[in-house]
């Protein structure tokens, strides 16, 4: 499953030319019964498997130790969601260090033991955390100094400011009977970035109003 999509476009460009590092971890290697199993059933009942505290405790200890520079963190649909405020923590810090769940989950031992951060990407369950590391470490990836053709492009797009983004356009100025916002194509760069701003406004109190509350929370002017 690593490194998946990882292995194709920027990060692709980025795992060759040794930019950045992914090192998958079989958690199997780390079994000491000759069936190798991870797993075992719950206390109290109910249905399914849980990983065990033993087994994943030895292999956090093959890449990391409690307590040092990395983060650890456990993809979790519990978890805090993930923003791109994170992201770009991350992108800046060591590395983290990502534990992919299956079946029921993990023993919560283990999570404790390590201080683990749980992140979640949505509010839906995955047959796996698996497909959620893939979505941290692509948007950590296009975050990294050279990983990313044009800089700016990151500082603009949705999240950036608090806003999602704005509308974009290009050739043909008419299609489909459709036309472009003349401002666009007016040269005045002010009136552009005016209207970016108004429309990023816009879509983000229609589709995220809470987000459009915290913007407008830190963006009002001090009461003295």
């Amino acid at each position: 499953m690593f490194p998946g999509m990882l292995g194709y476009s920027l990060a692709g460009k980025a795992l060759a030319a040794g930019k950045v590092r992914l090192e998958a971890v079989q958690i199997r290697d780390f079994a000491t019964d000759k069936h190798a199993s991870v797993d075992d059933s719950p206390f109290g009942g109910g249905a399914g498997l849980v990983l065990r505290a033993d087994v994943l405790d030895r292999a956090l200890r093959s890449v990391t130790v409690p307590g040092g520079d990395r983060p650890v963190i456990y993809l979790s649909p519990r978890g805090t969601p993930l923003t791109q405020a994170r992201v770009i923590e991350l992108a800046e810090g060591p590395g983290p260090v990502l534990l992919c769940g299956r079946y029921e989950g993990v023993d919560q031992r283990v999570l404790d033991a390590w201080g683990m951060e749980e992140i979640s990407v949505g509010d839906y369950v995955l047959s796996g955390g698996e497909p959620a590391a893939l979505v941290l470490l692509d948007a950590c990836i296009r975050l990294l100094p050279g990983v990313m053709g044009n800089e700016t492009t990151t500082v603009e797009e949705s999240f950036s400011h608090g806003l999602l983004e704005y509308p974009h356009y290009t050739r043909p100025a008419e299609w489909d009977g459709r036309g472009v916002p003349p401002v666009l194509l007016s040269g005045n760069h002010a009136e552009i970035a005016r209207w970016r701003l108004a429309e990023a406004e816009a879509v983000t109190r229609a589709r995220r109003p809470d987000l459009m509350q915290a913007y407008q929370a830190r963006t009002a002017p001090a009461k003295r």
